[in-house]
């Protein structure tokens, strides 16, 4: 070692204290050690030392005991790093190496066409790094053009093979169970026959019952005064209509903050006096508006009552007693007068009965009934954005003649682990890659396909609904606007309604909005009583809440992020600052926060249901692909209204019963 002393002078005396022309003892024996240890050269040790020393702060980082010491150990950790990573990347070159061909060297299998379609398949050449693997790409240094230009090749609609992370991917072509009904509603009502062809022309037509106008607010300027008398709004609508549906004077309403001991009706709404839990008996208070509440909240007493079932946000009559002042004690809850159920006049009915033909020659005693496909996103798998189960329902779509496609978002979704590492291909057919947005990814990926199926099936009406997690969307509170539909360029079939919408179908009233309120529901509610007895129906009790509440989103505050649990990105790892003396620690995956409800409540009332919803049908369509799995459809068959002849005598309008002439099955993609 004493061979290189000379040269490690004169490379690190300007980094050190030098006296007589020689290094500290101290700091020499540190850096001989390096070279023994660690098998270099004094050269490369200057060049590791220069790139630790710019990190460290450039020149003026000057180079003593402590400082080698902690440039030792930072060699250190890197080795051990790179050391990892050779293993990993050895070990997952076992686990993905294909099953040797039959044929020998020249044959050809189901690998070979893969490889270079799938992103994620392994090449033949991927021990030698060259597969364009998201590891090599993340090791070469280039731009986001040079990416996009190397890895041009487009997204396969097959499952991917492998995962990034080198164990077993769920491939989506060999899935099982594809077709498989798991839900049911009117199973005796027969499916149609497939139809051998498409009809004539569009056999629905749309109208909208939503001013969408109203949904292009600006985002982030909500004002506090405005937000509060929203919600002093809808309890004193509350009250009125309460008042009216059961015919009470007005003495019989009070306010419940007040110590009385006379008996009287509440009508406020359910909070919760801490953030931090679930809803319990314990925390649940009435808060009041300011106009008959004095905007107070008081807590409820509610052991008297024989069964219940609240929520955060759920506007209530309660009938009870402020004898001490510190609580009140409800002993009845007072129904909810329901909005009224849509009704259609005989001859209105027979004009949309025609529309079940399926051209002007069809024979009016054999009507067609109408298929309605509804899916909800995300409509691509964890491991890669091939969006297959989006195009196997579009395939599917298209070999039933399906004569509305409803589609809600997410479509790109913000918390799927590539879009949010931004490790992903560009669309091969961008001329300027730096120039891409997440617009031009849904162009490629969403609006193309749809486009294409609309060419197919020109009689089919599309509607997308957005969604909060939409990447790509700008408008990312609820109420939410529709998509910018000439910016995604997509077809004239397509319609790009607001995030909730309320529209007509023939003489069928829909009413869809893309947020998960019955999961909501499921994870704020507190039931007591007679309720826990049918809580195993919980879809039915959340979907009746939602329906006397008349909004689509009646939890507020809506669940937090928190309450959510925390979503793991497997290939998305940082490295922290090490204590003062050690080296920087890779902390591993790196968890998230779902994003949660973002709501903007001075614009809440654009959330609300209409006049009609009485006697619905409430659909959940499950999402479409779940995390590393398939997911679900709906499919609704719907048969025409048939009207008596005393109705049809009347001429007023008539109930058509959807839940009655509907069959509705929940089925695997």
């Amino acid at each position: 070692m004493d061979d290189y002393a000379s040269e490690l002078t004169e490379r690190f005396e300007r980094w050190c204290d030098v006296k007589d022309n020689a290094l500290p003892p101290e700091i020499m024996s540190e850096l001989q050690t390096m070279l023994a240890l660690y098998a270099i050269s004094p050269e490369e040790l200057d060049f590791k030392w220069q790139a630790y020393a710019m990190k460290m702060g450039g020149d003026e980082t000057k180079m003593d005991l402590k400082s080698a010491r902690d440039f030792k150990k930072n060699i250190q950790d890197t080795l051990e790093r790179e050391s990892r990573g050779k293993a990993q990347a050895r070990n997952d070159a076992k686990r993905v190496a294909p099953t040797p061909r039959a044929g020998g060297k020249g044959a050809g299998d189901v690998f070979d066409m893969l490889d270079g379609l799938v992103p994620n398949t392994p090449h033949p050449s991927a021990r030698n790094g060259v597969n364009g693997s998201t590891v090599k790409r993340k090791s070469n240094f280039e731009t986001p053009a040079s990416k996009a230009k190397k890895n041009n090749e487009m997204s396969s609609p097959a499952g991917a093979i492998t995962q990034k992370d080198g164990g077993p991917a769920f491939d989506f072509s060999s899935r099982k169970g594809a077709g498989d009904i798991t839900e049911q509603l009117n199973g005796q009502i027969a499916l149609p026959d497939p139809p051998e062809e498409a009809p004539a022309e569009t056999r629905i037509k749309l109208k909208a019952n939503t001013d969408m106008s109203k949904f292009s607010y600006k985002t982030m300027a909500m004002k506090l005064s405005e937000a509060s008398e929203v919600l002093d709004d809808r309890i004193d609508e509350f009250r009125q209509l309460i008042q009216e549906h059961h015919g009470l004077e007005d003495s019989a309403f009070g306010n419940p903050t007040q110590q009385s001991p006379s008996e009287i009706i509440a009508v406020g709404r359910i909070a919760s006096d801490t953030g931090e839990s679930k809803l319990n008996n314990a925390s649940l208070v009435l808060e009041g508006s300011r106009r008959w509440g004095s905007g107070r909240r008081i807590p409820l007493e509610v052991d008297a009552l024989p069964s219940y079932n609240f929520f955060p946000g759920q506007i209530v009559a309660l009938r009870g007693t402020n004898a001490s002042g510190d609580f009140f004690t409800v002993t009845e809850t007072l129904p909810l007068p329901l909005l009224n159920q849509p009704a259609t006049k005989p001859a209105d009915l027979d004009t949309c009965n025609t529309r079940y033909l399926d051209s002007a020659e069809s024979d009016p005693e054999n009507l067609r009934p109408l298929t309605v496909l509804i899916a909800s996103g995300p409509y691509t798998t964890d491991q890669a954005l091939d969006f297959s189960p989006l195009h196997t329902l579009l395939s599917t779509a298209t070999t039933l003649y399906a004569d509305t496609l409803i589609l809600h978002g997410p479509f790109l979704d913000a918390e799927h682990p590539l879009l949010r590492t931004g490790d992903f291909d560009l669309p091969p057919n961008l001329t300027s890659p730096d120039r891409a947005t997440l617009a031009d990814l849904f162009r490629h990926h969403i609006s193309n396909p749809l486009n294409a199926f609309a060419q197919s099936l020109p009689t089919c009406n599309i509607i997308l609904i957005p969604h909060l997690r939409d990447a790509h969307h700008r408008h990312a509170a609820f109420p939410q606007d529709k998509f910018a539909k000439k910016e995604l360029g997509l077809a004239k079939q397509v319609h790009c309604v607001t995030n909730p919408m309320t529209l007509t179908m023939n003489e069928v009233v829909l009413g869809t909005s893309s947020l998960d309120v019955l999961d909501m529901l499921r994870r704020e509610e507190l039931i007591g009583g007679r309720a826990r007895g049918v809580a195993g129906n919980l879809s039915e009790r959340s979907a009746r809440n939602v329906i006397e509440q008349r909004a689509f989103l009646p939890v507020w505050p809506p669940t937090g992020r928190e309450r959510m649990g925390a979503v793991v990105a497997v290939e998305e790892k940082k490295v922290v600052k090490g204590e003062e003396g050690e080296g920087d620690v890779d902390a591993g995956p790196s968890p998230f926060l779902p994003l949660g409800t973002m709501l903007d409540t001075s614009y809440l009332k654009l959330g609300e249901m209409l006049n009609v919803v009485e006697s619905v049908l409430v659909i959940n369509p499950g999402m479409l692909s779940k995390k590393r799995a398939a997911g679900t459809y709906a499919r609704m068959i719907v048969n025409p209204a048939t009207v008596s002849d005393e109705e049809r005598e009347k001429g007023v309008a008539v109930a058509h019963k959807l839940w009655e002439r509907a069959r509705v099955d929940i089925v695997k993609i």
